[in-house]
């Protein structure tokens, strides 16, 4: 989630890909994109993923880096993609849309005087997922036979209920929300070097002395994508206001205080839209095909992402031999 606080309560260890193998994912995926889309903005000339006619498609290479992280250590990600925006969410989405312009409007600035290390890391701040990205994003993952599902609204709150359902294995993000959604477990750091970490909810409610509601109530009091928390309440005190007053609104009584839209917040969190879905586990990438579309279709320079694509390749021989032996 967007309040961070959470890292400070929430039960969370690292865990070696060994012990995920054969698990299936389901994965934040505008959250999971973002990340490798910002980052290969950052650090890879604009020539290397600009299309013959001036669209840039940075996530293609992004996504060839990024997928042989799971085919390596045999992880299946099922990619789950927001759908509707809640209205309870338009004052984040409005700010966000501010911060990507103030960015803009500095990167301008720092090419004009020639700063164009400044440029790019301000070019990668600005980015935002267009519906070219959206498009091409899909038809690469079904190439490559990486399970997509359409989420009703947040893609949080989906991979959430795939994992509590036990459609997945695991709910995947680099967020909180997934924790406050019900994930029973959650797999973060997927887009990072060295192994990942597991976020348990049951361990992190024991640690608590607290029911998920409860666990909801704290994080709304600290501030959440969908509210601003109380001036002064972090997360340990917030903790110990729930445990004395009962619950949220016990402690917006005692400190005569308010939160706008609160019940319609805190049903979100606890009942969020989502659907059962069924997802095939098997993968079968079909590199050649994927290859042809980044490289040929968009024109991707072939150094960029030809590695990825081994990677991807060479990830599904050595699969198919460990599962043999």
């Amino acid at each position: 989630m967007g309040n961070a606080d959470l890292r400070d309560l929430a039960s969370i260890r690292e865990v070696a890909f060994e012990e995920l193998e054969g698990s299936v994912v389901a994965v934040d995926a505008h959250n999971w994109l973002y990340r490798y889309l910002t980052t290969t903005v950052k650090w890879t000339s604009d020539e290397a993923y600009t299309a013959p006619n001036g669209t840039e498609v940075a996530n293609l290479i992004g996504i060839v880096q990024g997928l042989p992280k799971f085919f390596e250590h045999d992880l299946i990600p099922v990619m789950v993609f927001d759908g509707a925006v809640t209205e309870l969410k338009a004052a984040e989405v409005a700010d966000r849309r501010a911060k990507r312009e103030a960015a803009e409007e500095r990167r301008a600035a720092a090419a004009d005087r020639g700063d164009a290390v400044e440029a790019a890391r301000l070019e990668a701040r600005t980015q935002r997922l267009t519906d070219t990205i959206q498009e091409t994003t899909r038809e690469l993952l079904r190439l490559l036979d990486v399970p997509i599902v359409e989420a009703p609204a947040e893609g949080e709150a989906q991979c959430a209920h795939m994992a509590a359902t036990g459609t997945v294995d695991h709910a995947g993000s680099e967020d909180y929300d997934t924790l406050l959604f019900g994930a029973p477990t959650t797999l973060r750091q997927l887009t990072s070097k060295g192994d990942p970490e597991l976020m348990d909810l049951a361990a992190t409610l024991a640690d608590l002395d607290l029911d998920r509601q409860g666990l909801v109530d704290v994080a709304m009091l600290c501030g959440t994508d969908f509210n601003e928390g109380l001036h002064g309440v972090g997360p340990k005190t917030a903790v110990t206001a729930v445990k004395e007053h009962g619950d949220l609104w016990g402690v917006l009584d005692a400190r005569d205080a308010e939160i706008p839209n609160a019940e319609e917040i805190r049903e979100l969190f606890m009942h969020p839209p989502a659907t059962d879905v069924d997802v095939d586990a098997t993968v079968n990438p079909d590199v050649d095909a994927a290859r042809a579309y980044v490289v040929n279709e968009w024109g991707v320079a072939a150094d960029e992402v030809e590695r990825g694509f081994e990677r991807i390749a060479e990830s599904q021989v050595q699969t198919g031999l460990d599962r043999w032996t």
